[in-house]
């Protein structure tokens, strides 16, 4: 072990991965059985090194033990008994399968094969002799049958059939024998490691060391050894957070280094702007809004999220921070995903940042020509101090003349690449990642374990509560009926569709002909119409109809998810609620109870209900907690479906559960922290263990990929 620590102390994590770690990265067709054809095959389960294949852990298990006979097994179920064999009957005809007969200690019945060869199995099977049998065996037309024994052995080999057996995932063209086998070859090439876990957690949880780890989830005993709280298993997924914590901590302490510039502001504009407001401010915010003030005025570059349910008032906390920027002599940006979104945000900033004297101003696609010149001209010359903007940020003539802080809003629709250059705009620009979509705490870590947090969970004065209830599609017309009445009150209402057209793949009312049906009940002018396939100029012109009230029902898909705002719409109806998540559901949910008048919102749902989605919809009903919802999500869909992997940078563990394990989550993002305050260099014998499990779980990538959030 030793000579592997002294190897890793000239081996930076950038210099290259050890030398011993090779055989685990080299070709599947190295493995005993794995022929380049085969070895393609393993890509449909995301396999293609060795060390691939021996973090694909079984699934299940076969109990395999001796019995005396199938009569001691329930069927159908797997037995392994002892059988003498007797007389064969090959098929009378084409098609018809291969029987034998045979008898264990107690009873008789019969080994099926279908397309069996008689030559073969006469060999294999000899009349008169006695094998080992393991498979499963069912009744058809009352006579038990083992269909293709998955064992026939001798009784001198019977000891190599293990009492309990592993399951593997398999994958087009692999079979559980290949894949045992292949496994079993690369167990060969494991190498014995040095310990980067803390021998005193290690003792605590009682968990084995990490090769005696891999031995021993690969070869279970019981039902139990599967489980995800095995020693070995637990320990296992710990590593797989540790790794990944570890790389976030040192992103974490690299951005710490990285140089930041200081921007301290006088107080006198945010003062100005809490004069303006209506409202106090809740605790949550002016919490946040210090926690923010402090990181800007640190030399360190900051790097922090905002979290808050839907009205929580994160706008606010944005544009306070964006305050310290122009009181400090310097500009702020802030970028949303959508031209709807950053159009909210610029009409919800305006006044606040006119009452204080601040120029403001937004850049989108849609500036054209002259007007553009002119916005990136003051833009550059420092006379604009606050910009709202979409992806057009980014384009390359796009330059501030002082860049100080850099706000991100909904971050997980943006990539990596992108939220780098947008850090990289400003020399040492602090950066504030924003979203409307609660995390539970576990994606959180997983997500945002390099940053620090700031969490809204009060809401503002003014929020009314939503009565939310469950409504099925047969009542369409009394729905109707309700919004009429609604609308002939003065009230405004969303109406949400799935889709924006009819589609032969997926059966879901599109928002275009709901339009056409709404427009015939409700009246001409009455209804309006916004989806993601209307040019930027008609959904810009659509939402400002229904804003200033000349349209009173909104028929739109998911676009108006987040950052709309219309406090006098107080009616929210989900088509097809049931097929939305339940985030999603929230988000949407959250677009009414802006104002004074009681706010309903209707999820309609195609009868009859799954339980899975009945389940869903029914801890919306219940509950306008979003981190509860969100919470619940997660347990109900997994983290996959909750965020998308694609674009959230949510990690994809091989072993680890996000959704079941987020107290080994947050204790491997304590004991990551925890080794680099001790170690920063990563070069003490725990150092150096740990930077050898930062090549072997492939964590280099992450490194050079994660800079700014």
């Amino acid at each position: 072990m030793q000579p592997m620590v002294r190897a890793m102390a000239e081996t930076p994590i950038q210099k290259g991965r050890p030398d011993y770690l090779w055989p685990l990265f080299a070709g599947l067709d190295a493995l005993e059985g794995v022929g380049p054809k085969t070895a393609k095959l393993y890509k449909g389960l995301g396999v293609e090194t060795p060390k691939d294949l021996i973090l694909t852990l079984p699934v299940g298990g076969v109990d395999r033990t001796l019995t005396a006979s199938i009569r001691d097994v329930a069927l159908p179920g797997m037995a392994t008994v002892e059988v003498l064999i007797g007389r064969h009957r090959p098929p009378a005809s084409r098609g018809r399968p291969y029987r034998i007969e045979v008898e264990d200690a107690k009873t008789s019945f019969q080994l099926v094969f279908f397309h069996g060869k008689s030559d073969y199995l006469s060999r294999l099977l000899p009349s008169g002799a006695r094998r080992i049998v393991s498979g499963k065996v069912e009744l058809f037309d009352g006579v038990a049958q083992m269909p293709h024994p998955d064992h026939i052995l001798s009784r001198d080999d019977a000891a190599s059939i293990p009492a309990f057996e592993p399951v593997y995932p398999l994958a087009a063209g692999l079979t559980q024998k290949g894949l045992r086998r292949a496994v079993a070859s690369a167990l060969g090439q494991v190498p014995i490691l040095g310990e980067w876990i803390d021998l005193p957690l290690l003792d605590q949880k009682g968990w084995p060391a990490w090769h005696d780890a891999i031995a021993m989830a690969h070869g279970p005993r019981t039902p139990g050894d599967l489980s995800a709280a095995a020693p070995a298993r637990e320990r296992l997924a710990f590593d797989e957070l540790f790794a990944h914590q570890l790389t976030l901590a040192l992103a974490r302490a690299s951005n710490r280094r990285g140089k930041g510039r200081v921007t301290q502001g006088h107080g006198r504009l945010r003062q100005k702007v809490l004069d303006t407001l209506p409202f106090r401010p809740t605790g949550a915010q002016m919490r946040a809004m210090d926690a923010i003030a402090a990181d800007m005025a640190a030399p360190e570059r900051m790097n922090r999220l905002l979290q808050g349910d839907v009205g929580a008032g994160k706008t606010l906390v944005a544009l306070m921070a964006l305050m310290v920027a122009v009181e400090a002599g310097g500009q702020g940006v802030m970028m949303a995903p959508t031209t709807i979104l950053a159009g909210q945000h610029y009409a919800n900033l305006r006044p606040l940042a006119e009452a204080a004297g601040v120029v403001i101003e937004m850049l989108s696609g849609q500036d054209k020509g002259t007007e553009r010149r002119a916005k990136l001209a003051a833009l550059k010359r420092g006379d604009i101090q606050i910009l709202v903007g979409t992806h057009a940020v980014f384009v390359e003539d796009v330059e501030f003349a002082d860049l100080r802080l850099a706000i991100i809003d909904e971050q997980h629709r943006f990539g990596v690449r992108q939220r780098i250059l947008l850090g990289e705009k400003g020399r040492g620009a602090d950066v504030l990642v924003m979203t409307a979509t609660p995390i539970p705490r576990t994606l959180s870590l997983a997500q945002y374990g390099d940053m620090d947090v700031s969490v809204l969970d009060e809401k503002p004065p003014g929020r009314t509560a939503v009565a939310t209830a469950l409504v099925s599609t047969a009542r369409m017309d009394e729905v109707v009926d309700h919004l009429r009445r609604a609308v002939t009150e003065g009230r405004q209402a969303y109406w949400v569709c799935p889709l924006v057209e009819e589609s032969e793949n997926f059966d879901a009312t599109a928002a275009e002909e709901r339009f056409k049906m709404l427009r015939a009940a409700l009246g001409d002018g009455v209804v309006g119409l916004v989806h993601g396939q209307l040019a930027p100029d008609q959904k810009t012109a659509a939402m400002a109809d229904f804003a200033a009230g000349k349209t009173r029902v909104l028929v739109a898909t998911t676009v108006i998810e987040v950052g709309v705002d219309v406090p006098n719409a107080s009616i929210m109806v989900i088509e097809q609620a049931e097929i939305f998540g339940l985030a999603q559901l929230h988000q949407l949910r959250g677009r009414v109870g802006r104002g004074l008048a009681a706010s309903t919102c209707l999820l309609m749902y195609r009868p009859p209900l799954g339980e899975t989605a009945k389940r869903r919809l029914m801890v919306l009903r219940d509950s306008e907690d979003g981190f509860l919802i969100a919470e619940q999500d997660l347990a109900i869909r997994g983290a996959g479906d909750l965020i998308g992997t694609a674009q959230s940078g949510l990690p994809q563990f091989r072993i680890a559960n996000l959704e079941g394990q987020t107290a080994l989550m947050a204790l491997a993002q304590s004991a990551a922290r925890t080794l680099l305050v001790r170690d920063p260099g990563l070069i003490g014998p725990q150092g150096q263990s740990a930077r050898v499990l930062l090549w072997l779980l492939e964590q280099e990538k992450a490194i050079r990929l994660i800079s700014v959030g």
